[in-house]
């Protein structure tokens, strides 16, 4: 059961909420705006509509405008000439999905049959191959992150409501002249068939670009396509600013006080929080350790987890790795002691068989006395090591660089020790730590 709850976990916090956060608000990897001196895009999702996508197509023609169109792929098979037509006009096509349903709600291979399947559709109307793509509602899973390989993942950064038509004209146009900048990312709509959409609200989003885009060419600025601004960014993709990597950081370990309060995880020490603890049932293969013992699924087990912020302290601190191995070590040496004391005052103790814990860092720790073994292949060893890995890149300060220089190193695998081992070690020095909490 506690491996369930971890793994379920594992699948929210790297399926959904995490890959939202780190591309909503830092862009990482996503394209939400163009670099400084670039034009303007205006986007439109969810048509083809035979109504309002050729009134948007005539609008744009005279104004000379070129567009970027996210398009339903069951849409575009009813209504090919339309699509056509946006090629043929020099619009910019993109994928929006084969149906309007959120990537949170369906499974990868469902996802990536709903792109290749509307690529296709595009591909065979237009005879050009589709590179740019929107998830319903700006809404990212982990495999999305995927999908750069062969499409650039494309946001927004102004998003008006214009898929209500109580917005009205007015309004719309106000809000786009607000957000007036160079570079921007405009998202519309120009079907309002979709769930939460009102089916009129096309209407007024078109009346607002009458008046809008002759009041911001006025203004010097140009209406472009997203390729043109993929173009003129003056930095790489998803390259995050130190403030932006601080809050980043900020927001991931608030996230992981979340997870330590759902488990119960507990500090072995008030006076160092490097280790939390928390007591569960192994499940998996059984595990010979050190000193003969064998760890067998269904046995109670200590299980040990690393304070992320304490180790992006020590991080930020090191003068290099090496200097922060040391750092580490001398940190589990001090650790290892209070969670024996934390253990002594449990009345189940004599029932805990071991130490346990997933790491990526678990080169040397054999010195300490933990058997370091594989994790069984298998969902829960895929899904920790994409968790870890991404936690890697954002909570260690040079995680990206170690991703790429030792990657082969970082693999998440099992820690354990029996606690007959546990206490021989280090159960002179946790009588030292407890004499020196009670003085």
């Amino acid at each position: 059961m506690g491996n369930l709850l971890i793994w379920l976990f594992y699948f929210f916090s790297l399926y959904a909420f995490l890959p939202g956060l780190v591309s909503r608000l830092f862009g990482y990897r996503v394209l939400k705006r163009g670099g400084v001196g670039s034009g303007i895009a205006l986007t439109f999702d969810d048509g083809p509509d035979p109504v309002y996508t050729p009134m948007l197509l005539d609008l744009l023609k005279r104004h000379k405008v070129k567009a970027t169109f996210f398009i339903i792929g069951r849409n575009a098979e009813l209504y090919p000439h339309i699509i056509k037509r946006m090629h043929e006009e020099g619009h910019i096509i993109g994928i929006h999905n084969y149906t309007h349903r959120s990537n949170w709600l369906m499974q990868p291979k469902t996802v990536k049959q709903q792109i290749a399947k509307t690529a296709e559709i595009i591909h065979s109307i237009t005879g050009a191959q589709p590179v740019f793509y929107r998830p319903p509602w700006g809404i990212l899973n982990l495999f999305d992150f995927a999908t750069r390989h062969h499409y650039q993942i494309v946001l927004w950064s102004v998003m008006v409501g214009d898929w209500r038509s109580r917005v009205g004209t007015k309004r719309l146009k106000e809000r786009l002249l607000k957000r007036l900048r160079a570079g921007q990312i405009i998202l519309l709509h120009d079907c309002g068939l979709t769930f939460g959409a009102n089916e009129d609200a096309p209407k007024y989003m078109l009346e607002a670009l009458e008046e809008y885009i002759p009041e911001v060419t006025r203004q010097g600025y140009r209406f472009v396509g997203v390729d043109s601004l993929v173009q003129d960014r003056s930095s790489a993709p998803g390259r995050l600013s130190l403030l932006g990597k601080e809050l980043l950081v900020s927001l991931w370990l608030g996230w992981e006080k979340v997870y330590h309060v759902l488990f119960k995880l507990k500090p072995v020490s008030p006076k160092d929080s490097f280790l939390h603890l928390r007591i569960t049932r192994y499940s998996g293969p059984p595990i010979r350790l050190n000193n003969g013992e064998v760890l067998q699924s269904g046995d109670k087990v200590a299980e040990i987890h690393l304070d992320n912020g304490i180790l992006y302290q020590l991080g930020s601190k090191s003068r290099s790795s090496m200097h922060l191995a040391i750092q580490l070590i001398r940190a589990m040496d001090r650790a290892l002691p209070h969670l024996v004391v934390m253990l002594r005052q449990r009345s189940d103790l004599a029932q805990i068989k071991a130490l346990y814990g997933v790491t990526m860092i678990n080169r040397g720790v054999e010195q300490f006395g933990f058997t370091v073994t594989e994790l069984p292949k298998g969902t829960f060893a895929v899904l920790s090591k994409w968790y870890l890995t991404l936690l890697m890149n954002v909570i260690h300060p040079r995680g990206k660089e170690r991703l790429h220089e030792r990657s082969e190193l970082l693999v998440p695998k099992i820690l354990a020790m029996s606690m007959t081992e546990l206490t021989a070690r280090y159960g002179a020095q946790a009588e030292s730590a407890a004499t020196r909490t009670a003085q």
